[in-house]
């Protein structure tokens, strides 16, 4: 997996890191975490330790300053082990601390940043609301401008790090209203702690169990017309924007699951005798393993192009729309490949590969459905098409 063209030395570096962490810290909690369906700050914290969050913060607002490949490669390493921890620090960095980091001002930037670089803190990303999923245009929650402050009320639903007892806020898309009385959507960052602000954790989740999901309620909620993120009216533009860079992380957990469910299905299978010999040997499961391998293999080059491009500052979100369906159902069809190959076992929660049959299935919904990366990446080719004639 390290014979990629794009990376250098230093991704290399990260890899082995995130890998050996996830191989100590992740992994002999992470059944346990899963069962118990808690979310773990103490875990959280050792992430921060190493660098996991703000990875591609400048070192100015207390980040790490790596580009969006080694970000890549982290959050594959971590979902290889665990799928919550992975989804932790991917809506964190991308979805928590990306729009601040794009579109904050300096104030906002030397406020929110250095809290959130350290993994003592978590930001969220409010955007899903139970009537506006896909349609993230559907936004019903509302700000009022009132005497230079913001009046929210509305709720969100299916926010990641959006309850835990680290989480000092959010990031909301609110409908407002321009000078001429038309609707348009605007951004806004909303502290925790404010009054009207309310957190609930929702449970009972199939996946992701020990990652923090959340429903926020605005009843109320008064913040100053300078939490404003970006410019009053963009705020359609700066939360789809951030879930371009969103689709290369669910990706790269997509990409790290099924490298997981592979490594583990493997092992079963060199170990498993039947009819007196490994079932690897068979070579319906060899065919098996082979094609697992080879689908993963092709979703790591997409995704890694896709971060490269990213990395260099090139046109980017087709590719990482496209890395995103992919890797995603590349993680469904090898979870289920690898669930096969442990038969009856894989069905039992004292293996691993149970959780990683549950897990993969957000990926195919979450930060856009299966469906709307395929709107999205025809509506590119198309356009593609159109200027070439």
């Amino acid at each position: 997996m390290d014979k990629s063209p794009f990376l250098t030395e230093e991704h290399k570096m990260i890899r082995r890191m995130v890998r050996d962490f996830a191989e100590k810290e992740i992994r002999p909690v992470a059944k346990q975490l899963d069962e118990e369906a808690r979310f773990s700050p103490e875990l959280t914290k050792k992430m921060g330790d190493i660098g996991l969050f703000g990875i591609r913060i400048p070192q100015q607002y207390g980040g790490q300053e790596m580009d969006t490949l080694a970000y890549t490669i982290a959050v594959e390493e971590l979902a290889r082990v665990d799928s919550s921890q992975a989804a932790t620090i991917a809506a964190h960095n991308s979805l928590g601390m990306g729009p601040i980091m794009n579109y904050g001002t300096e104030e906002q930037k030397q406020k929110y940043l250095p809290k959130l670089s350290t993994g003592e803190a978590l930001w969220a990303f409010g955007l899903t609301e139970p009537n506006a999923g896909s349609d993230s245009r559907g936004t019903k929650t509302t700000a009022k401008l009132v005497d230079g402050h913001w009046i929210i009320n509305g709720s969100k639903i299916f926010i990641t790090n959006g309850a835990s007892t680290i989480n000092i806020g959010a990031t909301v898309q609110c409908v407002t209203l321009n000078d001429e009385g038309k609707k348009e959507f605007t951004t806004i960052l909303v502290d925790a702690n404010t009054p009207g602000f309310t957190r609930i954790p929702m449970k009972n989740k199939m996946v992701w169990r020990a990652s923090d999901t959340a429903e926020l309620f605005f009843d109320n909620v008064k913040v100053p017309a300078s939490c404003t993120l970006g410019k009053q009216g963009e705020g359609s533009k700066i939360m789809l924007n951030t879930l371009d860079s969103g689709r290369l992380s669910i990706g790269s957990m997509g990409l790290g699951l099924a490298q997981g469910a592979f490594e583990l299905a493997l092992k079963y299978s060199k170990e498993r005798k039947q009819f007196g010999k490994s079932i690897s040997e068979f070579q319906v499961n060899a065919f098996k393993l082979a094609d697992m391998a080879t689908k993963i293999e092709a979703a790591r080059n997409l995704l890694y192009k896709a971060a490269w491009l990213k990395s260099n500052h090139k046109a980017f979100a087709k590719e990482a729309a496209m890395a995103k369906l992919y890797c995603s159902e590349v993680a469904r069809e090898v979870a289920d490949e690898a669930v096969q190959l442990h038969g009856g076992y894989g069905l039992m929660k004292d293996y691993e590969v149970e959780r990683f049959y549950r897990d993969q299935r957000l990926l195919q919904i979450g930060e856009g459905t299966s469906e709307i990366q395929r709107l999205v990446i025809s509506r590119y080719i198309l356009d593609e098409y159109t200027n070439r004639e």
